[in-house]
């Protein structure tokens, strides 16, 4: 479910038109020659979660968005945009329902040649359904 989770939701966060026209790559991980800005996943990690009759998984990722900029406050409105899509992902997806998605932390860093990155962290909680 973890491997379905991560595909489900960049596809949803780069189907969102808001995002797409200000994020130059949505990757499965740190893209090697991307432009900034850029939104991948860089890590998450799976626990069971499951019940007396369903599979079952808590899901931890963590995504870095990473921009070019001068400024501290910059890439605040797309994280704000990241974190309302997220909000928004549809519980019935292939393969699995989505029972909560929470916000855990953020972390962000500034980096040579004037990049910024900020990592989001979020928990999945997810029940096995049959595929679609």
């Amino acid at each position: 479910m973890e491997t379905q989770l991560r595909a489900s939701l960049l596809e949803w966060l780069s189907a969102d038109p808001l995002l797409s026209a200000e994020i130059n790559t949505f990757a499965e991980e740190s893209p090697l020659s991307a432009a900034p800005p850029w939104l991948g996943i860089v890590a998450s990690t799976s626990i069971d979660w499951g019940c007396k009759d369903r599979a079952g998984r808590e899901v931890r990722v963590a995504l870095e968005l990473t921009i070019r900029s001068d400024e501290p406050a910059s890439g605040s409105s797309l994280v704000t945009a990241i974190d309302k899509r997220i909000d928004a992902m549809p519980a019935a997806q292939n393969g699995f329902e989505l029972i909560t998605s929470r916000f855990l932390r953020a972390r962000a860093e500034r980096r040579p040649r004037n990049l910024r990155a900020m990592l989001l962290e979020y928990r999945f909680r997810l029940l096995e359904t049959a595929p679609a």
